[in-house]
């Protein structure tokens, strides 16, 4: 995606202008032609991405900005590698030596002054082609109304065609049909194929609510549309059903003329109007103006791919049904009822069952997609020589067989939704592994914010859709953003920036230009050394790789940014890693380093050091479980560290902190009692802070945590790892906090009138933070998302009153033994979506199994043990 290599060219061009202003000379102004140039192409390449869907054009364009970004980009990290580059002896003679070992200046101009002329020509075909008079998706509009049909083609299915939803449906009859006499809106969300039509339309065909309600409307929302259309829609569904004559000069009515016959007509009736393909969250109010909200008991359904849409407070009553992906025995059922159509008992034989599971995985329970790959295997032979070959050649059908055509453009609606940056945020999944489980803080978080300058974080730990893996896969060979080796080299040739490694490292064949990599990804066992070519490398992750030592050839290294060890068994880092000098990020957590090189402190460029180790992991957590590592005294020094996570504590450490302005978070443990005033005095200094993190030295160390009189203002995680006297009176300034972890703290009072009030709260871990019998949440706790209670020895009695977190989600209870029944008031938790309970008491089990405690959590959509 070319805005991308352009932001980032630009990017470095004005870093070189500032960092090497007096050694560029007379090249000073050719990048400052060629820095101009590319920032007036860069508004443009955001249109031309909506522009170039099957316009052959602009796909040309964007691919020459592209590479000739690239082009940039190598004079630039060229010449820094020579321009940085040590010489190998001091005085008059190294001098000399690193002299003549750089480019010329006049063959850099003369390149530049090439590259500039290509910039001028590709600027002036993109006018002289009129690019900007091509209306934007190209034939997307096309696109919309097919898909528009092929939803509304689901009114028509039949129900013996149907798998795996009546439960569903007759939840939905439920909620349409109650005694709730106000207007109700009803929500039926999931992604796309996943059968939010479908339902819906079985509900709304049946006699139940035909007979129950005095009028229908069903409406396609979809992507594009203009409100006044939409409501003279709606009055063509409502009045002709009904016999009525609909007004002649309905084509040419406004506005609040519409709104109006619509009112009219609405108001005495009971209606139930479905708005199918919700995309806008602002549909509601422009036209929930049309739905008179009367005592009739009247219904709208919406459905939508947004569970934010689905979420929203539409002002009156309302249900949210989550579509769940179809069990295995149901997905196996409708692959057959299409794949094996002509089959009097569509039943699958025996030696193709194996390979029509596997065909199914890949679906994972989405029903578009079980009917369009049914369809497909209903043409082949019924051998398993053809089906295996269908599987294989997955990826390739998903983006060339005409029978699978629906099942990409539905995917690719969601994709052609997101904002530009979301864009390559979701092809950046493309570079991980099948099945791969991405966490917050992964390689993707930090490396996609290195590399673009924005976030991509994750609140929960995800794994994407495989449908949606394969089309990332395809769109990102298409836009040439990562070559995956997966067995070979999927694109030969070409300005390869990004190479993430899938399979065996043995024999590998890397293909052409690999000297122009940025980035290398390794998720493979068997890795001893590094590939040779990389020299201009900016990003490698090699996490999880299980290597003991690092590589030598990544202290050569010279222009990288990005270096993750985390998870592999690196025992110490290289005494040269100092040669590292553009180094912003290295991430070492999660292996066996202990200790810190004194030469990390000529990285005076890092930003993100992330050291954490973890401890012996049992059933039940102990208080060592997370540790820090230890640095030099110096640490402090590094003034551009804006995340340090987590280094043990000394005296100059606690002191000197504070010098560290730019934090951002910072996690340090083996706090003594002794210093903790002063860290205190240091942390207080620290007003970017957002994370902090202090853990005591050993169980028993009791710190004195209210010294912290002034705590960082714009603070939002918090985690005390040790035990206090009390809850600290400075939490209750903490306005900007999102998540609070106490651990060990072993409070002798319930620690929940303390921290009730905060108003920004989504997440609370409370572990071994208290010593009482009873946690009562009577008040407070508006936004509280996530709950996790976790080894309250003597814990025996929860009690949540009405109104109490009512926005909880997720709730988990773990090694609270003491626990013999459900929290009382957990039935008052509507918004709870997950309960998961770890070694709960034999008496708890014993009241979930037997169904006592049904009642209370019969809403719940998930729970675990």
């Amino acid at each position: 995606m070319a805005e991308g290599a352009v932001e980032a060219v630009v990017g470095n061009i004005l870093s070189l202008l500032e960092r090497e202003a007096s050694l560029l000379g007379g090249v000073r102004h050719e990048f400052n032609k060629i820095k101009r140039e590319l920032q007036s192409m860069r508004s443009f390449l955001g249109d031309a991405d909506r522009r170039r869907h099957n316009n052959e054009g602009v796909n040309e364009w964007v691919v020459q900005v592209r590479d000739v970004s690239y082009d940039v980009e190598d004079i630039i990290d060229e010449f820094t590698y020579h321009m940085d580059s040590p010489p190998k002896r001091s005085g008059f003679r190294g001098f000399f030596l690193k002299t003549i070992h750089l480019p010329k200046k006049h063959q850099i101009a003369t390149k530049l002054q090439e590259i500039n002329n290509d910039i001028i020509a590709i600027s002036e075909r993109s006018k002289r082609y009129g690019f900007e008079r091509i209306e934007e998706g190209g034939d997307s509009h096309e696109a919309l109304g097919w898909v528009r049909n092929h939803g509304e083609s689901s009114l028509f299915i039949e129900d013996d065609d149907l798998v795996g939803i009546e439960q569903e449906s007759d939840l939905l009859l439920k909620w349409l049909t109650d005694e709730q006499p106000q207007r109700t809106v009803i929500s039926v969300v999931g992604m796309g194929g996943s059968g939010k039509t479908t339902l819906v339309a079985k509900a709304y065909k049946s006699q139940i609510v035909k007979q129950h309600f005095d009028s229908y409307a069903w409406i396609t929302v979809s992507q594009t549309y203009a409100i006044e259309d939409l409501f003279r829609r709606i009055i063509r569904e409502q009045f002709e059903p009904n016999k009525e004559m609909v007004p002649m000069d309905l084509s040419s009515m406004y506005y609040r003329k519409l709104v109006e016959t619509l009112v009219n007509f609405l108001q005495p009736k009971r209606y139930v109007i479905v708005l199918d393909d919700v995309w806008d969250i602002n549909l509601w109010r422009k036209i929930n103006v049309g739905f008179p909200n009367g005592t009739n008991g009247s219904r709208i359904m919406l459905t939508t791919r947004n569970k934010d849409i689905a979420s929203f407070s539409f002002g009156v009553g309302s249900h949210v049904h989550h579509l769940k992906p179809l069990r295995q025995t149901e997905a196996l059922t409708l692959f057959c009822k299409r794949a094996l159509s002509s089959d009097p008992n569509r039943l699958c034989p025996p030696e193709l069952e194996a390979l029509a599971r596997d065909l199914m995985g890949k679906c994972e329970g989405l029903p578009l997609a079980i009917v369009a790959i049914g369809g497909l295997m209903s043409t082949k032979d019924k051998t398993e020589y053809e089906w295996r070959k269908v599987y294989d050649t997955f990826n390739w059908e998903l983006s060339n067989n005409p029978m699978l055509e629906v099942v990409k453009s539905i995917l690719l609606l969601s994709y052609n939704d997101l904002p530009y940056h979301l864009k390559r945020c979701f092809l950046y999944y493309s570079i991980f592994p099948e099945d791969c489980i991405l966490e917050r803080g992964s390689s993707l978080d930090y490396g996609w914010q290195k590399e673009t300058g924005k976030h991509c974080r994750m609140e929960i730990e995800c794994r994407m859709h495989d449908l949606m893996r394969e089309l990332a896969l395809s769109t990102s060979e298409k836009e040439n953003l990562c070559t995956i080796y997966a067995g070979r080299v999927a694109r030969e040739g070409g300005k390869a920036r990004r190479l993430s490694i899938h399979t065996s490292y043995a024999n590998i064949q890397l293909g052409t230009n690999i000297s122009q990599l940025r980035t290398l990804f390794v998720f493979i066992n068997d890795m001893t050394e590094l590939p040779s070519g990389f020299r201009l490398l900016r990003f490698l992750d090699l996490e999880g790789v299980p290597i003991d030592k690092v590589p030598d050839e990544v202290v050569d290294l010279f222009n990288l940014r990005y270096l993750n060890l985390r998870k592999t068994q690196v025992k110490e880092l290289p005494k040269s890693l100092g040669r590292l000098r553009n180094l912003e990020t290295l991430d070492i957590s999660e292996t066996k380093v202990e200790s810190l090189p004194s030469g990390i402190l000529k990285l005076q460029r890092l930003q993100h050091l992330i050291t954490y180790r973890l401890g012996s992991v049992d059933e039940l957590p102990t208080f060592d479980r997370i540790k820090g590592t230890q640095a030099p005294a110096d640490v402090w020094k590094l003034k551009n560290l804006q995340v340090l996570c987590c280094i043990e504590a000394n005296c100059d450490i606690v002191k000197q902190v504070g010098n560290m302005t730019q934090l951002t978070t910072i996690g340090i443990t083996k706090v003594r009692e002794g210093e903790v005033i002063e860290l205190c005095a240091s942390i207080s200094r620290l007003r970017l802070l957002r994370r902090l993190g202090i853990k005591v030295s050993n169980e028993e160390e009791c710190p004195r945590m209210d010294a912290l009189s002034s705590p960082p203002p714009l603070l939002q995680t918090l985690h005390l790892f040790g035990k206090l006297e009390k809850v600290p009176l400075w939490f209750r300034s903490l306005q900007n906090l999102t998540q609070l972890y106490l651990s060990w703290s072993r409070l002798t009072e319930d620690p929940l009138s303390d921290i009730h009030t905060l108003p920004n709260l989504v997440k609370l871990e409370l572990e071994n933070a208290y010593d009482g019998r009873k946690l009562w949440f009577q008040a407070g706790f508006l936004k509280l998302k996530s709950l996790a209670l976790a080894n309250f020895p003597q814990l025996n009695d929860i009690l949540i009153e009405k109104g109490v977190i009512p926005s909880l989600k997720v709730l988990h209870l773990y090694w609270c033994v003491e626990l013999k029944t459900l929290p009382v008031g957990i039935e008052y938790l509507r918004n709870l979506q997950l309960l998961q309970l770890r070694s709960a008491s034999k008496e708890l089990k014993e009241c979930m199994e037997s169904g006592v405690d049904h009642p209370k959590v019969q809403h719940l959509p998930q729970i675990f043990f």
